[in-house]
């Protein structure tokens, strides 16, 4: 059969929109595929859907298929795991986008659903990497969504989808779907879903292929950054793939990129656990074959996993911030006794644990706080930050940090204060019989 091409439209919710309309121009693509949830995302998406306070999907998902519908091929397949919470809420706007778009006519729209199992996974579950339970959770537990593999949606696609919407799909799996019913594999078959699936784990993060989070200053220099683009691979029935970007875009796609990609995320890559298969990645070839053309190959599978790991959105509590700035001589002691004073209100004041309030000096160790740099800073930002289950205390941090302005030390200035109710992510596993995912044909 012939080769597939296949691009990525975006690496992650906020990821740019032009490198995607791009491809969908210039690419000549079989699919293009928009990944955007990340671990936190679908907790929220989830808190979002029950407390009325938004949709339950990502609806940037809709000006971005709005910028590639002009462009976009008649065979060009579409999918997205940008549903999150709610796949048939996204599917039905979607469907709507393309009645009222001259280049929308005659597009089918699929959701997948099933990766939602809140009501399926055991109360005795163990949290991963802790000795707790799901159960133990009581009601602070958000959401529960499994890491589907590329069945559904490849069932989708067979039955005509143009666009598919899904949830909590592995992230490879949803660049696995389109490449294996083209070229006629068996996502039961985990030798034949390897190759696909290594090609989605390194289309996966978008940019990143192409040099974005590889570049480092004057140790790894990637050209034309500001003009990023984005990978696309080329899938041939043996498995063998070879990866481009298009002509005139910035970035780099090389050997080191894609190295570096193939092991992003991976503990060990005799056995990277996805759903539709269990990866060895120690024979794999890496060759440059031009410029910015890389080919990859010699995928190869150990079966698959019995169990598919869980995403647990937990309540966490508020996220109260405060942060002063402070600059010329003498900055980082003046911020250091603004912090110190805070801490000591605290306790002495307001009668609480000093130890419930962190203290960063942002600017010269809130990053590594271990470290101890040498020389002083031009300008420091006394930042102050409480994780609580309490509002009221989450108020009393922003009224001691907004006081320093004139209750010293001098200089401060440039008060910020930010108050977010938080969803924390903790994992479990499932097995894989528990979870059904199902297509659902929207239009």
């Amino acid at each position: 059969m012939s080769t597939f091409r296949i691009g990525a439209g975006s690496g992650f919710a906020g990821d740019r929109f032009e490198p995607a309309e791009i491809l969908a121009e210039h690419g000549d693509l079989d699919a293009l595929v928009f990944e955007c949830l990340a671990e936190r995302t679908i907790g929220l998406a989830q808190q979002r859907a029950a407390s009325s306070a938004g949709a339950g999907f990502d609806r940037l998902f809709l000006d971005r298929l709005t910028g590639v519908l002009p462009h976009l091929a008649p065979r060009t397949r579409v999918l997205t795991n940008a549903g999150a919470a709610d796949p048939v809420g996204l599917a039905r706007a979607v469907v709507d986008l393309l009645a009222a778009h001259p280049r929308g006519a005659g597009r089918r729209v699929a959701a997948v659903v099933g990766d939602d199992v809140t009501a399926r996974v055991p109360s005795d579950a163990r949290i991963t990497g802790t000795d707790l339970t799901i159960g133990d959770l009581g009601d602070r537990l958000v959401s529960a969504n499994a890491y589907i593999g590329a069945g559904a949606a490849m069932r989708a696609l067979e039955n005509g989808a143009d666009v598919v919407i899904t949830g909590r799909m592995g992230d490879a799996a949803l660049f696995a779907a389109p490449i294996a019913v083209h070229h006629g594999w068996d996502d039961a078959s985990p030798d034949e879903m390897a190759a696909p699936t290594l090609v989605g784990h390194l289309l996966e993060c978008a940019g990143q292929l192409t040099g974005g989070y590889f570049a480092d200053g004057d140790r790894k220099v990637v050209p034309g950054l500001a003009t990023l683009g984005f990978p696309y691979a080329d899938v041939a029935a043996d498995g063998v793939a070879e990866f481009g970007k298009a002509d005139g875009t910035g970035g780099l796609i090389s050997r080191a990129t894609v190295l570096e990609q193939l092991l992003y995320e991976i503990d060990d890559p005799g056995r990277y656990k996805t759903p539709d298969a269990t990866l060895d990645l120690g024979d794999v070839r890496i060759d440059e074959v031009g410029p910015d053309r890389v080919r990859v190959s010699a995928a190869s599978a150990q079966g698959r996993p019995e169990q598919l790991k869980v995403s647990v959105g937990v309540r966490d509590g508020f996220l109260a911030v405060g942060s002063i700035a402070y600059a010329g001589r003498g900055a980082r002691e003046r911020a250091e006794l603004a912090l110190r004073i805070v801490r000591e209100r605290w306790d002495e004041v307001h009668g609480r644990d000093p130890g419930e309030v962190r203290a960063d000096l942002q600017g010269y160790n809130s990053l590594r706080p271990w470290h101890e740099p040498h020389g002083e800073p031009a300008e420091v930002r006394a930042r102050l930050s409480l994780r609580t289950f309490d509002r009221v205390a989450a108020a009393l941090l922003h009224r001691e940090v907004e006081a320093l302005y004139t209750n010293g030390p001098a200089g401060g200035g440039g008060a910020d204060l930010s108050l977010k109710e938080t969803v924390g992510i903790v994992s479990t596993f499932i097995d894989r019989d528990r979870v059904e995912p199902r297509v659902e044909m929207v239009s």
